[in-house]
């Protein structure tokens, strides 16, 4: 009678193959803790330009801004500014219900 090959998980073809499996896994997480373009056979683009040589700071996010002096708007003006506003949305509440 003929034997059977089978593949299973203690069969001598499946032990051959892991090795290469366990290379092909490491290469693979490997190459999530590298940059691609600091390799040798990789390197950067022909027209990249160089890299700074020292890398960037973060920005200043908790630094707040220095506060004014005097107010942004004299409050005469202001009130002149509020008025036109209203003006216009009572101008554009008149003009909608023609519109519909």
């Amino acid at each position: 009678m003929k034997r059977i090959r089978t593949f299973g998980p203690m069969t001598g073809g499946s032990r051959a193959g892991m090795p290469a499996a366990v290379l092909l896994l490491a290469l693979s997480l490997g190459g999530c803790a590298s940059t691609i373009a600091d390799l040798p056979l990789v390197g950067t683009p022909a027209g990249a330009p160089a890299r700074p040589a020292q890398p960037g700071e973060y920005l200043p996010v908790h630094d707040l801004p220095t506060s004014r002096e005097g107010t942004a708007m004299p409050a005469a003006e202001q009130a002149k500014i509020q008025a036109e506003l209203i003006a216009a949305r009572d101008r554009q509440a008149v003009a909608a219900p023609a519109a519909k």
